[in-house]
């Protein structure tokens, strides 16, 4: 008997842990209370968000060569130099913002600014005084505004503000004195006014206004004395008068006054006294008189006057009549029927 219930015991040991596994492999349910839970406290977090937003120190130097930023992640790369010996390149599709570049303060060559349509401002370049050679804005469709850019006080040769159609102003330009060649400022849709530019005293070379469809007045060039070369308006439809020219008292070579449908007038110009090269005043629908011309005494090359609709031929003759120097040649045609007589004798 008591080998008997030795037996039982055995069996009901053994088989006890075969029922259990057994129960749970044909979907059963696991009775087993063994409360052994793992006491480890470790509360480790750590998720790698490094949220330093510190100061950038501006310890790097100069930056030697080209550099061109087409992610945000190179705008990172250039955060703390403090110059840029040739040329940066901003072309990126992707990027925000340029606030990282906050310790430059000059680029040796050019700076080029093109082909960015997610940026909307310049504040990162802030810091920047003088660009070597060229500036040029192009291309930048969401850009409304380049106040960024209100340090800088020269440009050694172009400055070149193209096909940004959402600007609407350039009051960022406010500290820019003087321009190394040529100042263009084209097909910018948005842009009203160039008051930005109210420091602006001298342009080596040429002034090529045009296609800035919204541009009303030109008040912003009210400290200009002297165009090196050429001053070329044309084709700003809403452009209604050129008075913030008012200082200007040197055209070196051409002056060119074309397609600017609203304009009435050309008060502004009283100031030039000769034209080097060719004077052209041409396609100016609403223009009704030459008056402004008044002090021009002298054109070195050929004189066009032509398809204004509104104009007289005699304001024409009228100019020619003043010059005691020039011109080369003479084209007055296809204004409004001249109602003058006799027409003078040097008016063809």
């Amino acid at each position: 008997m008591r080998y008997l219930l030795l037996m039982v015991l055995a069996t009901v040991m053994v088989c006890g842990g075969c029922s259990r596994v057994l129960s749970i492999e044909d979907g059963g349910t696991d009775t087993d209370t063994d409360t052994d839970v793992d006491t480890d406290t470790d509360t480790d977090t750590d998720t790698d968000t490094d949220t330093d937003t510190g100061p950038i120190e501006c310890n790097m130097g100069e930056y030697s060569g080209d550099f061109t930023i087409d992610s945000q992640l190179d705008v990172a790369t250039l955060a703390g130099y403090t110059s840029i010996s040739e040329d940066l390149v901003v072309k990126c599709s992707s990027c925000t913002n340029l606030n990282e570049l906050l310790c430059l303060t000059s680029v040796g060559e050019g700076l080029n600014i093109s082909g960015n349509t997610a940026l909307t401002h310049l504040n990162g370049l802030s810091s920047i005084n003088s660009v070597g050679e060229e500036l040029w804005i192009y291309y930048n469709p969401a850009l409304t505004a380049v106040d960024g850019l209100s340090s800088i006080n020269s440009v050694g040769r172009e400055l070149w503000i193209y096909y940004n159609e959402d600007l609407t102003n350039v009051d960022g330009l406010s500290a820019l004195t003087t321009v190394g060649r040529e100042l263009s400022i084209y097909e910018n849709t948005a842009l009203t006014n160039l008051d930005g530019l109210s420091a602006l005293t001298s342009v080596d070379e040429g002034l090529f206004i045009g296609h800035n469809h919204a541009l009303t007045n030109l008040d912003g060039l009210n400290a200009l004395t002297s165009v090196g070369e050429g001053l070329y308006i044309n084709d700003n439809d809403a452009l209604t008068n050129l008075i913030g020219l008012s200082a200007l008292t040197s055209v070196g070579e051409h002056l060119y006054i074309q397609g600017n449908d609203a304009l009435t007038n050309l008060d502004g110009l009283s100031g030039i006294t000769s034209v080097d090269g060719k004077l052209v005043i041409s396609d100016n629908d609403t223009l009704t008189n030459l008056d402004s011309l008044s002090g021009i005494t002298s054109v070195g090359g050929a004189l066009g006057i032509g398809y204004n609709v509104s104009l007289h031929d005699c304001e024409a003759c009228d100019l020619l009549d003043q010059l005691t120097s020039g011109p080369t040649a003479i084209y007055v045609h296809d204004n409004l029927d001249d109602t003058c007589t006799p027409v003078p004798t040097n008016c063809p």
